[in-house]
Parts: C-alpha cells; structure tokens; sequence
C-alpha cells in the first residue's frame, strides 16, 4: 500500500472512484508478492503494479468493470490458461489478483496505520457467498476495529487467524469462506553507527527498500541534520542510542566508525540480540582484532561469527555509494536467505 497511497490521496481530491487490486497469491515466477497494489482511476490512470507489467492491462480493464458494477471480483492468470498468453504469463508463473472498489474509510484507517509505523491488518473476504464477498475487518493496535466480515464469529475466527503472523497471506475460515490478511508490520529497522560517508549513501537506498534507518554518532560532525536532513540522528554513545531504540529480530545494526569505542559497545548489544543483521566495516586484519576483543570480552565464536566482517558482499566495491550497495545486498540475502 505504501507504493501507491500518495497517489490515492491525490486521486480522492477529484471526488472520482478508485478501484484497488491486490495480488493474494502466486507460485513460480510471477514476479510481484502477496500484498502488491495496483490503483486503478477510470479515466485511465493507474499507479503501482500487481505483476511487474506482465497483467497489468487486463486487471486495469477488471478494475474499470469493478468500479462500473460496485463488485469485487477474484482474477487467476496462469501459464496453463488460455488468457495466460494473451496477458504475458507465458514464461511461467500464477497469480491471483483480487479487485475491489476503494472503501474510504477502509483507506484512512490503513493509511493511518502506515503513516505511524503500526502493526495493522486488513482481512478481505476473497471467496465465499456473494453477499459476503468483500466484506473487511480492519484490525488496529490495542483491539481497534473496523468493519465487519459478516457476523461476529467470523471477526473472531479471523482476528485469531491474524495473531502472530508476519506476511500477508490468505486462509479459509470455512469451506465456503477464504479471507486475505494484509498484513501491515513496522518498518524494519536500519540501525547505523558511524556517520561517515558510506552511511549517506546507504540511508536513502535502504529507505527504498523498506528500511527505517537511525544514525548514531556522538560526534555531532559527522552525525549531522546536515549531512543527513531530515533523518532520526542520535548524538549519543552507541550503548545509550540502541538501549532507547532498542535491537529486534527485525533490526540490522551497520558499524562503520573503525573506531573500537564506538563499535564494540554496540557490537556487545547486538551479539546479545536477534538482530537479524551484523556488519562491521573494516579490513580482514581489523576484524581479527575485533575478533579479539570480542572473544576477551567472554563472547562466544558462534555469536562472534554472526558478525558480518569485512561488511558487504564481495563485488569489489570500492567507492562509498559501491560499499553501500554491498552492504544493503548482504542485508537482503542474509534477510531472505539466512545467514
């Protein structure tokens, strides 16, 4: 949703209708998520993707036909439908796509959710009796509701169904009922220490790729609102900065001082976290001292081999911009991969 919620603020000025699709599932190689939005404006405009341009124009022309009939409607493309060659699937790949018209309110609270950084989720009836289909029940923070799935025991079956899971998905409540939780979860966190001049160009790459970053330097030089407008800059000692942000399963701690004073009380925070990322800046001989300290420190060499050191994948990187994609590529593979 965040790919596409500016647009449909700008679109709801025109007072005009708005159609929503939203990709439920896939298998093989289709390209995009669960979770993926598309916005479709009658008159032709649309903002997001459901496929990375492989179904784009046939959900466009299912999303003109929703916004005429007032009907949400379940789409399958696969490569073993007729429909499959005609919209671009023939390489390989499913997905299904459900659209809807936009529901207002449904929209604010969603956007609400997003705009602070909130666990939210948005369960959609995707199949089921036609007077059921469509139905939403928007769960917020602290038992927050909107809406309804129909009756109160499907609001409970699927606010239990959505406890404890981390991505969106879909799961049938009944044989005839199948919901869609999009689920909605708090930025991850890019923790980095070191103002230094990888970190400015690794703040905005990371932003594009989901992450919330904070930069933490005591030295106000170089941890700056100059060097880096508009971002969450902590002048603080590295152990006083990450015991207010606090480290999770889904932080990445970046160091990039050289500097042992800084780095190592981080270091000892992070190795005694589940920080799903550890990286350290610095030569193969400087992460053997760091080695070192850590193992005198009473660190053991399974939580010291969760450091990341050198930082970054091998690609030869060589200028901080190059350094930074190296950094942000490991982060990605040991996210999506594992260590």
């Amino acid at each position: 949703m965040k790919e596409v919620l500016e647009d449909i603020r700008n679109w709801q000025s025109k007072n005009e209708p708005i159609a929503l699709a939203t990709v439920v599932q896939t298998w093989g190689s289709a390209p995009r998520k669960a979770g993926a939005k598309m916005a479709i404006m009658a008159d032709g405009s649309i903002s997001g993707s459901v496929s990375g341009g492989c179904v784009e124009g046939a959900v466009f022309e299912e999303g003109t036909e929703a916004l005429e009939t007032d009907t949400p409607k379940l789409l399958h493309y696969g490569v073993a439908d007729e429909t499959a060659w005609d919209v671009g699937l023939a390489c390989g790949g499913i997905i299904e796509v459900f659209v809807e018209p936009l529901e207002t309110a449904v929209f604010q609270t969603v956007a609400d959710i997003i705009d602070h950084d909130r666990s939210g989720d948005n369960i959609t009836i995707i199949q089921g009796p036609d007077d059921l289909l469509g139905n939403k029940l928007v769960l917020g923070r602290d038992g927050q509701r909107l809406g309804s799935l129909g009756s109160d025991a499907l609001d409970e079956q699927a606010t239990a169904s959505a406890k404890g899971i981390a991505k969106s998905q879909r799961i049938w409540l009944s044989e005839e009922v199948e919901i869609f939780i999009d689920a909605y979860r708090p930025a991850l966190s890019l923790i980095i220490v070191g103002g230094v001049h990888i970190a400015q160009a690794l703040v905005p790459m990371a932003k594009l790729a989901g992450y919330a970053p904070y930069i933490i330097d005591p030295r106000e030089a170089f941890g700056s609102e100059a060097r880096f407008p508009g971002e969450r800059v902590i002048n603080d000692w590295p152990d006083e900065a990450l015991q207010e942000v606090g480290v999770d399963a889904r932080t990445a701690l970046v160091l990039l001082t050289h500097d042992p004073k800084l780095d190592d009380p981080a270091l000892q925070i992070a190795l005694n976290s589940n920080a799903f990322y550890i990286g350290a800046l610095g030569s193969t001989r400087t992460h053997a001292k760091r080695v070192a300290r850590l193992e005198a420190a009473g660190f053991s060499a399974d939580q010291i081999d969760r450091i990341n050191g050198p930082i970054g994948l091998d690609i030869g990187a060589a200028s901080p911009p190059e350094i930074a994609v190296s950094i942000l590529a490991q982060m990605v593979a040991t996210r999506r991969q594992g260590a």
